[in-house]
């Protein structure tokens, strides 16, 4: 048998990366971070428990990573739907609203994933390949929406994203997405129509757009 090239072996590895993360997070959905181990990710994947480590150096660098992954996936699919070819507003609209959509489809994997990346004590911030994903598209969108500094702003609407959905996830406190999405769309000059809006109109009290 003549030995696989190195573009196979490639291919390979990135699907055994993906299968990792998948399995990472329909286990967090299922039984949230804490009550989900590597031996359980490995048996749901497919795979031997050590080959684990040679992906992803740690649980917690796992999880941040699945969940990185999980929002490009889901603001490339909004973005590939009936907005693509719609203004950089409705386009911009279309993105707040896949991410705070996570929130309240994926509420345990939020929860884990803002918990780390907030714990000063596990690390730091973690840039993988999957966030550096997520973060292009941001900074594309940005660019198109006006942006000045799409890298700068990127780092302000990151915050805003994280500060909307913990007010969705916060336990015991939670918000209405209706408000905070006002609030969101209200920064960036959004009409409350664009995307997919929770209700018909905008709650009363909300901020004007910033810009027309």
């Amino acid at each position: 048998m003549a030995p696989r090239g190195d573009s196979v072996n490639e291919e390979m590895r990135r699907r055994s990366r993906r299968r990792i993360m998948r399995a990472t997070l329909e286990l967090v959905d299922r039984h949230g971070y804490a009550g989900t181990t590597l031996t359980d990710i490995a048996e749901r994947a497919g795979l031997a428990r050590g080959l684990l480590s040679y992906y992803f150096d740690g649980k917690r660098l796992l999880m941040q990573s699945a969940t990185h992954r999980l929002m490009h996936l889901e603001l490339s699919a909004a973005l590939s739907g009936p907005d693509a070819g719609a203004s950089p507003e409705a386009r911009l609209a279309c993105a707040i609203d896949a991410v705070l959509g996570l929130a309240i489809d994926h509420p345990r994997v939020m929860r884990s994933h803002l918990a780390l990346i907030l714990d000063p004590d596990v690390g730091e911030f973690v840039k993988d390949p999957e966030q550096q994903q997520l973060g292009a598209i941001l900074q594309e969108l940005l660019l198109d929406w006006g942006a000045s500094d799409p890298l700068a702003e990127h780092a302000v609407l990151r915050s805003a994203l994280m500060g909307g959905c913990i007010g969705l996830l916060l336990p015991g406190a939670e918000l209405p997405l209706a408000p905070i999405r006002a609030d969101l769309f209200g920064r960036y000059g959004l009409a409350w129509e664009l995307g997919r809006p929770p209700q018909p109109a905008p709650p009363e009290g909300s901020r004007p757009p910033a810009r027309a």
